[in-house]
Order: C-alpha cells, then structure tokens, then sequence
C-alpha cells in the first residue's frame, strides 16, 4: 500500500477508526489485524499493509482471532466511489459471486474476467475470486458461532462449493478447524440439527453484532425509517427498527437494535444462504461503513452547518435494502407527505406483496417484486391508489428492471442510474438523484430543487434558489448527501404533512 508511514502512525496509535481502510500484516506471525488491535506493535520491517482483507490472506496471512479483523467495518473507500472496481467489491460483499460466479460478476459490469481482474488487482490488492472467499470464510464464522447448524449445511450455508474447500479455508484463513472455530469460550452448547435437515424450511435466528465507526448518530437515523416504514413491511418502536427482506433465495425478517459501538441485528432467514446479502444490505441501509470523522470535519468547516454537526456528529444517510423498493417509494412520494406515502405504499404491498409464511408481529409481508408490480398494474390499474402518471411511472420502472434494462443494485453507476431513471416516462431529476443517493450510497447528491431543503435554507436566512443552493454547496463535496440530512433535520420532522420531497 501507499503511504507506508501514515499506516503505521495509524497502527502506533491504534486508532480505531483507520479499522476497515486497511489491514496490517506481520511477517514474523504471518497473522492481520485490525490498526486497533490490542497486540504489542510490530516492527517496521514485519509489517505489510493491504488494502482489503482478502489481499491479506491472498497474501498467506491468517487473520487474528484477538481483534478479528473480518469484522471490522467495511472501507468508506468503496462509498465515494462508482468507478468499476468499486461497484465490483460492492458486488462481491452482496453475494454475487456465490449466486453467478465470476463470470456473472464481469457481466454485470460489462467486463471480461480478465480485464475485470486487472482492475482488481490493481486496486484491491486481489481478485473476485479471493474477495469472495475471504466474504464465505467471514459468513461461516459467524454461522459457526452462531448457530447450530451442522459443520456441512454451514459450508453451503457460506458459499463453499464442498465441505473439504470449506475446511480447507478455515483453518488457512483462521488457523482453526471449524469445530475449535465453533467453540464458544463459555461452553455454551448451540441448539443442534440434524445434517440432514435442508438449508431452508423453518427460519433460522442468527444474531450478529454489525460494527460501524465512532461516533453514530442512531437516533435521527432511526427515527427517519420509523417515519416512514410501510405497514406490513416495517415497523419501529422507538428502539428496534424491524423489517422483511426480499432475498435472492427467499425472504426474511431482521430486527436492528443500536448499541454503543455496534447494532444488535436478529435475522430470521429461510435460507441461510441469503446471510451474506443479508448483512450487507443492512449495512448499507444503516449507512454503517461511513468515515463520520471525514465527513463531520468538511462540513464542520461551514458556519452554516458548524452548529448543526457540533450537535450531532456522526449523523449518516439513510440507505435502503432494495434498489427497486427504494425507487418505488421515491416516485410514489413525489408530491405526497410521508403518511399518504406510506399509506399508498402499504395498500400496493398488500395487493402485489408476498405474504410472509411465518409473520411476525407487524411484519407480515415482503415487498413485491418488479414482476410482481408490472404484472399488477397491467391486470388491475385500479390497485393503484393515484394519479395515471404515476402509475405509469411504476408500471414502467418495474418493466425496465424486469426486463433486465435497468439495474438498481450495488454494482450500477449513479450516472448511468440517473440517466436510465430520467429516460422512465413519470421520472423526473429529483426522483433519478434522491434514488441514487438512497439505494446506491452516493455521498454526494445534491438536490436544488427540494423543497425541504429551500425551506431549511430560508429558515436558517439564506438565499433558497437553486443557483445560490449549488454554489454553497461546492464547499461540502464530496460530502453533499451528508449537508442535505442536516439541512433537513432543521425541519420538523414530526409533522405528518411533511412532503417526502422535503426530506
């Protein structure tokens, strides 16, 4: 890696929040940790730095069971970015290797494999192939610790094409056998099936900690998806944020809690399978690999916003779990308060949704597909409780993803979202940008038009035109997704009547 001496300032330091931008390796243990571990620091000359974890073991490091290094949150590299290796990495980390291979991977991007892994190992230090080892060697640790699922179901479980390349991987990468790997220093024995019984079927509870970095702003966070959250779908309580999950290979439930230093996630899947995406897409909803320390620093800079990030640091975008939810909710949400939204939102869910086949308390349905939309508004119109446009606009949206013409996952460029989005009769700037910020991660949209945005400037005594809201905005790149959030949260956000478009 560049920048040798800053790395290791870094690791002298043990500074926490450099956890997840790099890894340190040392040769004389051939073990990487975290820059935060707790271990005596190693001489300059042992050590290696890696940008990803998967470099490291690549390498032919294990990594460290004191600090566990693959757990580390993930690098806030990959959130400012949209170039192909990027979106790759943001690929790999959803699942997409195990579910289409390599081959899949550098289709989706418009690569061949080879050009694909050039670029990889030019900027990650590895290819797909590795990264997506070292994310199933990860996945099968916290299966291992977790729950009780047999040595084999887990090696499915994770991705592993055998149970023998499983073994083979945990010990490399762990230098522990998957039993010693599953025993938990208490005794605490895991409730035990069969080998037998099939990776799907009855849900499976697994409870893992996500980590982020210092400091986290849950509250707002929090508060802004219980605002929102479409009945049958989502629910929050004021502590516990719930919600199904639509699954590459089923649905599921998740229930996230805030912690200090992490977020209590309980999946209930009827595939363990779907783990890995699982836990990604919940991070990214929580917008949980963000740097706020960068973030806070350039916007702390602006007299304007100073006030508003002293008082709370560490506030984060609110992401989502499903692209093609995400731009549904925007287009329905165009013009309408968040209450009709959700309203509106919830009666298409019941109509066109699956119901899940073991409910839980207000959470009763996944939100449909696009299939299931486009198959709605072309037999029953009437289900659509709107104007014809907009109902166009969505019969549209579910075509273009159905069909295979629009993709709205981790691996899409915001520019080519945008311009996809905007070619969609119905669609207009606001909506295309708002989705990419949301569904993508983008750290820097910028939307002038907003509503909720001019009404915040106003209020704070600043000119509210676009032209003047763009140019005070060039100050807050690339964090401008970020300046946003805390203009809006000058509004009050408990008012029913917000407009969707203000917030």
């Amino acid at each position: 890696m560049e920048d040798f001496e800053r790395c290791y300032r870094a690791l002298q330091s043990r500074d926490a929040r450099f956890d997840g931008w790099f890894f340190t390796a040392v040769t004389s243990t051939h073990i990487y940790c975290r820059p935060s571990c707790p271990a005596i620091t190693p001489k300059r000359q042992n050590v290696r730095f890696y940008p990803t974890a998967a470099a490291a073991q690549h390498a032919g490091f294990r990594a460290c069971l004191r600090c566990r290094p693959d757990a580390a949150p993930g690098s806030p590299e990959w959130l400012g970015r949209a170039d192909v290796a990027s979106r790759a990495v943001k690929l790999v980390l959803d699942g997409i290797v195990d579910r289409e291979g390599v081959s899949g991977l550098a289709r989706r991007l418009g690569y061949s494999e080879r050009q694909l892994h050039r670029v990889l190992i030019a900027e990650v230090g590895t290819g797909a192939v590795s990264l997506a080892r070292a994310q199933r060697a990860q996945t099968a640790r916290l299966l291992l610790e977790t729950t009780g699922l047999p040595v084999a179901q887990v090696a499915f479980g994770a991705g592993f094409a055998s149970v023998r390349q499983f073994n083979d991987t945990v010990k490399e990468v762990f230098a522990r056998t998957p039993t010693e790997l599953r025993r938990a220093p208490t005794g605490h024995r895991r409730p035990h099936r069969r080998a037998d019984e099939p990776l799907t079927g009855a849900p499976q509870t697994i409870a893992l900690r996500l980590a982020y970095r210092q400091p986290f702003a849950a509250d707002p966070l929090f508060e802004f998806l219980g605002l929102r959250a479409i009945p049958g779908v989502e629910a929050f309580d004021g502590t516990t944020y719930r919600r199904s999950l639509r699954l590459p290979h089923g649905n599921g439930t998740v229930e996230l809690t805030p912690a200090d230093g992490y977020v209590r996630a309980v999946f209930s899947l009827g595939d363990v399978r779907d783990l890995t995406t699982a836990v990604a897409r919940c991070r990214h909803l929580l917008n949980l690999d963000a740097d706020p320390v960068a973030v806070d620093d350039v916007l702390g800079a602006d007299p304007l916003l100073q006030p508003m990030v002293r008082q709370v640091p560490g506030r984060r975008v609110p992401g989502s779990t499903d692209g093609f939810e995400m731009a549904v909710r925007a287009v329905i949400g165009q013009q309408v308060s968040v209450a009709g939204a959700r309203q509106v939102t919830g009666r298409l869910v019941e109509a066109a949704g699956r119901r899940l086949p073991e409910p839980r308390p207000l959470i009763t349905h996944a939100f449909f597909s696009p299939g299931d939309l486009a198959d709605l508004a072309a037999a029953h119109p009437e289900a659509f409780p709107m104007p014809a446009g907009r109902r166009r606009a969505l019969q549209a949206l579910g075509e273009a993803i159905n069909d295979g013409r629009l993709a709205i996952d981790p691996g899409a460029d915001p520019a080519e979202l945008e311009t996809g989005l905007l070619a969609l009769a119905g669609i207009g700037p606001w909506t295309a940008s708002y989705v990419a910020m949301r569904a993508l991660g983008d750290p820097d949209t910028f939307l002038p038009t907003d509503l909720g945005l001019r009404r915040a400037a106003a209020r704070l005594g600043q000119p509210d035109d676009p032209r003047s809201l763009v140019a005070r905005a060039e100050s807050w790149r690339p964090w401008r997704s970020y300046a946003l959030v805390h203009l809006w949260s000058v509004l009050t956000t408990s008012n029913p009547k917000q407009k969707e478009s203000a917030t």
